[in-house]
């Protein structure tokens, strides 16, 4: 044991993600195609050839990067004979990720997870006018420090603390001024501060109508008890039963990605390796940032799942 399958979130897209693997792969083709059907469009030709700006419109963005993870998935128990039950303790997922994860841990069907993330994404965008919201991340602050100054910076604004991604980066979202003084008051505790290239303020209380549009459409969705454990962004613990599931996947859309804690809790569980599938590496660094001493791999092409084959042998 001692592994966990973790599934990343918004900004680990680019275009030509998992081309290769369709190319390489039939059980990959098989996942794009039924996303692509499901959407009633081809996703997949978005993904392969973009334009980059239609690629990053969130309500492709997120079926898109799940659509690679659950590929990959598929890929590596066709090819590399992998067994979610018994070769893993937990799988976890940074947001959107978290419904890859439990996609691919067969608490959702695929045909399910592409049509609430398509939701997902367009309620996220529609909730907040553009320019209204933003977000940004302070750099070398305590996840109590940055709520601490989202909380000054607030102002009868909103102001809160989204994502916590450890080693000391801290994600907050609410309305731009509000984000604005939010940077200015870091900077002025010597703290680095930016704003994030995000279309939307995600996870904070700006997104309550895209909260009660995945409540609405999580409520006639079938979810079952997923074959191992996923620990659940909102609670960072982990989670089996599907009322808890659909109960945390609502509360998601406007609580805090509690990142860090999902980490050290699965490595307090014993998990010593963490395999990041689909696109990019940004949970492979963050995980190494998070606990010392644990091994992470990105698992998102041909190549990788090579890698992961002879890995095991």
């Amino acid at each position: 044991m001692g592994a966990a399958f973790v599934f990343p979130g918004q900004g680990s897209q680019t275009v030509g993600m998992g081309r290769a693997l369709a190319e390489a792969f039939a059980s990959a083709r098989a996942v794009f195609e039924e996303v692509d059907a499901a959407l009633g469009e081809k996703l997949s030709a978005t993904m392969w050839e973009g334009p980059a700006d239609k690629l990053t419109l969130t309500e492709n963005t997120q079926p898109a990067l799940m659509a690679h993870s659950v590929a990959v998935m598929r890929v590596l128990e066709a090819e590399a004979g992998l067994d979610l039950k018994r070769d893993a303790q937990f799988v976890a997922g940074h947001s959107l990720g978290e419904y890859s994860a439990l996609c691919a841990a067969g608490a959702l069907t695929l045909a399910d997870t592409a049509r609430l993330l398509r939701l997902r994404g367009r309620s996220m965008q529609q909730a907040v006018p553009v320019g209204t919201g933003a977000m940004a991340a302070l750099i070398g602050v305590t996840f109590d420090e940055a709520s601490a100054i989202a909380k000054e910076a607030a102002q009868g604004q909103v102001c809160e603390a989204a994502n916590d991604n450890g080693g000391g980066q801290v994600a907050v979202s609410g309305h731009k001024q509000a984000i604005d003084r939010a940077i200015e008051i870091a900077k002025g505790k010597g703290k680095r501060a930016m704003l994030l290239p995000v279309s939307a303020p995600f996870h904070c209380a700006l997104m309550k109508p895209a909260q009660d549009a995945m409540a609405e459409a999580l409520a006639k969705t079938s979810v079952k008890a997923p074959v191992v454990p996923v620990v659940a962004n909102v609670v960072a613990k982990p989670v089996s039963d599907p009322a808890e599931i659909v109960r945390n996947l609502v509360a998601q859309v406007t609580g805090t990605v509690r990142w860090r804690e999902c980490v050290e809790a699965m490595a307090s569980a014993g998990v010593k390796r963490f395999y990041e599938v689909g696109s990019g590496k940004a949970l492979t660094g963050m995980g190494k940032r998070i606990v010392e001493g644990i091994t992470g791999s990105a698992i998102g092409t041909p190549a990788d799942i090579a890698a992961f084959k002879a890995g095991r042998g």
